[in-house]
């Protein structure tokens, strides 16, 4: 018998461990059934602002190359294009994706408070007049792609204040929908510390955490243009993609040592094979997106991945998800893989890094910059 792909976000029976991102080709309701058609084990609407908003300026989101098996990587800003909460909770998306018998997410990510507060209201309206068509709601408190607008997550006092007044919403409450937050990538202890500090307080609310939005503040140069390969901000924007791998494993590895066991976790970042899935399962993630993959290799990538992830599991004599899920083990000599001698450096040798690690040691360098200058 096949292993079992089975899980549950936030008490959400998923037949699938893996599900889209948030993000490219999750925009539109027939983006959202081709989805739901594949192996997904959920589909998750783009993020939605209160208002249908284009977004920057073209071109905006470009894939980078990373080469070997690792996941490609992207840069983007984006500037949430999306068709506006009521497009997200029309009858004509919902019962779109409903017909596809997946369990449908609704990604908000207001300008304002006050644009979550509403949208959820208006969420909470959609849910009670069909039921059984939305079946939770992600909370995106990581995007860092509007010019002048803070990263919510990185901004602990905000942070604290904006879920607050979500919480509050007697009208969202009353719904019964669980409530996910999607976070930024953090590089440091006391950061893990203070923000599950703040979602602990709510752990009677926050039912899951998505733990990263891309790695912010980085930008790629073209050497023969000499310019950015992206049009806004200057060419800054955040990347995904490979870049993000060994970041994502440590959101969630740090996350999980930190949260309420009753709050799940949610991965994210660089996956591209069953491999990548695994591994952050394995860190302590209940399920796990993708975001770069599925706009590159479209919806069929999930049935990919989870056939991927489910030949593995097998060969490791793991029957489900539970066997493995958050048993990462410490490094030890007596466990080292039988290929992973202690090989001279591609530098040892006379060669350089490759240029995929220098980019994401620079990546992680600006993002760790990026959060120290955030406005307090």
């Amino acid at each position: 018998m096949a292993p079992s792909l089975r899980t549950e976000v936030a008490g959400v029976p998923l037949e699938c461990c893996i599900y889209n991102a948030s993000g490219p080709k999750s925009g539109h309701v027939t983006d959202l059934a081709n989805v739901g058609k594949s192996r997904s084990g959920a589909v998750l609407s783009k993020s939605a602002t209160l208002e249908k908003q284009s977004g920057n300026p073209l071109p905006r989101l470009k894939k980078i190359p990373m080469g070997g098996s690792v996941c490609e990587g992207s840069i983007n800003s984006e500037g949430l294009p999306n068709s506006g909460i009521d497009y997200y909770i029309s009858a004509a998306v919902l019962e779109g994706v409903k017909a596809t018998g997946k369990p449908y997410f609704v990604s908000l990510s207001g300008l304002k408070v006050a644009d979550n507060v509403e949208m959820l209201g208006r969420v909470a309206e959609a849910a009670a007049a069909n039921p059984g068509s939305i079946a939770a709601v992600e909370l995106n408190l990581a995007c860092p792609n509007i010019p002048g607008k803070p990263t919510i997550c990185l901004d602990f006092e905000q942070m604290a204040s904006v879920l607050k007044e979500v919480l509050d919403h007697k009208g969202f409450a009353a719904s019964g929908l669980p409530l996910g937050i999607k976070l930024a990538p953090y590089y440091d202890a006391p950061f893990f510390d203070q923000a599950a500090a703040i979602i602990n307080k709510h752990k009677d609310r926050i039912k899951y955490v998505v733990t990263m939005n891309t790695i912010g503040n980085c930008i790629v140069i073209d050497t023969e243009t000499e310019s950015a390969i992206i049009a806004p901000k200057g060419g800054f924007g955040g990347v995904a993609g490979g870049f993000a791998k060994p970041i994502a494993l440590a959101q969630v590895a740090q996350l999980r040592s930190r949260l309420d066991p009753s709050i799940d976790i949610v991965g994210v970042g660089g996956v591209k094979t069953g491999e990548d899935a695994f591994q952050l399962i394995l860190a302590g993630a209940c399920a796990v997106q993708s975001a770069t993959t599925h706009w590159l290799e479209g919806a069929a990538c999930f049935d990919r991945i989870s056939q991927e992830l489910s030949d593995l599991m097998a060969k490791k004599g793991y029957a489900n998800i539970k066997d493995f899920q958050g048993k990462l083990k410490p490094y030890s000599r007596d466990n080292k893989p039988k290929d992973a001698e202690d090989a001279p450096s591609a530098s040892a040798k006379g060669g350089g890094a490759p240029w995929a690690l220098v980019a994401m040691l620079v990546a992680m360098l600006a993002a760790a910059v990026s959060m120290i200058l955030q406005p307090k």
